[in-house]
């Protein structure tokens, strides 16, 4: 949730707004209540506002991306029996209960805003309202104890990360996170031509393929170096570095199987064939120093986050929280566009209210 928050800190600080579309009136009060959590009302004004600036992160950046518009990405099914925009409301409102539960917690981690938190609140509040137009406003409810009441959240829940994942065991062995490395070469059942254009082999030349691919293991193997970059050089074919577990299935989970049952370092593996093309690898290393550290960092940053949603769940189920779809339901991004217009100021100080 922290990155998102973040970004989303930033948008409305440093962003104007641009519906692109609209088809009427708000037809809710935005102090009617989209959800209650514990005692605690969410405001429809704060929960249109939330999701009005995540709709305009995705129409701005990741529409154009994906080759698409934004009224027909959130068109799109997303899984079986459910929309893009269905999906992603339902995350959202997930999430802003969560920031809201986060806060009524606060209090357990002495956690609360400071007097520079709240003038950078008030400001980036200030901003927003300067940078919009009042259709804009009231399409977002981007009214200032709505924004204020938003960046107060994602600020407690920006304090509360930290303390919500403290006390975790840090401790990992190489045994646990090892991570070995290899170099391999791919014999791929397809060619490319000079304009890019992408042609599958017949069986035919498969076959041949396979023979030169086994030519060049057995050739690997017999020779007193296994030099698997000198040998892929004279023969016109790039060697590809990785790194790898038990678990992992990149490039090839074949592949990876072979390599890991290999109990030598300079060990090559026979020719692994797979539906697009045949590889062949070579043990660079039973424990990669980098690698593997990097793994322990990963490791005790995936503790920290089990521990983070563990809280989240339990708290979840302490709470009585119950949700008025009937409200939430009214907020539509398909009927009502909306994108960023970049500001020309920088508001730096945003990132730092949250």
């Amino acid at each position: 949730m922290k990155q998102s928050v973040k970004r989303m800190a930033v948008l409305i600080a440093a962003g104007a707004l641009a519906l692109t579309s609209l088809t009427g009136c708000t037809s809710f009060d935005n102090d009617d209540a989209v959800a209650t959590v514990g005692k605690e009302e969410i405001p429809a004004g704060v929960a249109n506002f939330y999701a009005r600036m995540q709709q305009a992160q995705y129409e701005t950046y990741y529409a154009p991306m994906m080759g698409t518009t934004g009224e027909a990405l959130w068109q799109q099914e997303m899984e079986e029996g459910k929309t893009y925009e269905e999906s992603t409301k339902e995350t959202l409102l997930l999430n802003l209960e969560n920031l809201y539960l986060i806060r009524q917690h606060a209090e357990e981690y002495e956690v609360a805003l400071t007097e520079e938190d709240t003038k950078a609140i008030e400001e980036v509040a200030k901003k927003f309202d300067e940078d919009n137009a009042l259709e804009e406003k009231e399409a977002v409810s981007g009214y200032k104890k709505y924004i204020e009441e938003y960046l107060e959240l994602v600020t407690i829940q920006s304090r509360m990360d930290p303390k919500m994942k403290e006390g975790v065991n840090e401790d990992v062995s190489d045994e646990e996170a090892a991570q070995k490395s290899m170099k391999y070469v791919y014999f791929p059942y397809s060619t490319t031509d000079a304009d890019g254009n992408t042609k599958d082999l017949t069986e035919d030349e498969k076959k041949e393929l396979k023979k030169t691919a086994q030519t060049f293991a057995d050739t690997l193997k017999a020779s007193e170096t296994k030099d698997i970059d000198a040998l892929a050089q004279k023969s016109g074919y790039e060697v590809k570095t990785t790194t790898f577990d038990s678990e992992s299935t990149a490039p090839n989970a074949d592949l990876v199987k072979a390599l890991d049952a290999l109990t030598t370092e300079g060990d090559v593996t026979d020719v692994i064939e797979s539906d697009y093309g045949i590889y062949v690898g070579k043990l660079t290393s039973l424990l990669d120093r980098e690698a593997t550290d990097t793994e322990k960092t990963n490791i005790v940053a995936q503790r920290k986050q089990e521990q983070y949603d563990s809280l989240l769940a339990d708290w979840r189920k302490e709470t009585e929280i119950t949700e008025n779809k009937k409200v939430w339901n009214k907020i539509d991004f398909e009927k009502q566009g909306v994108t960023a217009k970049q500001s020309d100021d920088q508001y730096d100080d945003a990132a730092d209210a949250e």
